[in-house]
C-alpha cells in the first residue's frame, strides 16, 4: 500500500524482497496506523530481544520455533498466533532461517487492560 491509502493488500512476496534492508535490518514495515505497527520479521539466531512498551501479536507465516517468555518454553508452528504483553521479556529460539512472522504492536505504552 502506498503511503495515504486507506486500503489495499499488502503482499508476503513484496515484503520478502525488503529483508534484509540496508543495514541488514530483518524487518519490513508493512502497515503504521495510529499505535498500529505492522512488520514481516524474518529473524536470524540468536534472536534477542528487550521489552518493548506496546502489546505485541505475531502471526507465525512459516517455520517453527520456541517462544521463550516469562520462565516458560512453548513451541509454536505455521498458522500459530502469539501474544506477548507489554513489557515482557521474550524471544525465540530452536528456529531456522525459514521462520517468518507479521509482526503487530498496538495501543498505548504499558500495553492495555486484560
Amino acid at each position: 500500500m502506498e503511503a495515504g491509502e486507506r486500503s489495499g493488500v499488502i503482499t508476503l512476496a513484496g515484503l520478502e524482497a525488503q529483508v534484509p534492508g540496508p543495514n541488514g535490518e530483518r524487518s519490513a514495515l508493512a502497515l503504521k496506523r495510529g499505535t498500529l505497527d505492522v512488520r514481516l520479521s524474518v529473524p536470524l539466531p540468536p534472536n534477542v530481544q528487550t521489552p518493548h512498551e506496546q502489546d505485541e501479536i505475531y502471526f507465525v507465516v512459516r517455520g517453527n520455533g520456541v517462544l521463550v517468555h516469562e520462565g516458560r518454553r512453548t513451541s509454536f508452528g505455521p498458522g500459530d498466533i502469539l501474544f506477548v504483553a507489554a513489557g515482557v521479556s521474550h524471544h525465540y529460539a530452536d528456529f531456522g532461517s525459514d521462520l517468518a512472522l507479521w509482526r503487530v504492536f498496538y495501543g498505548a505504552a504499558g500495553g492495555e487492560l486484560p
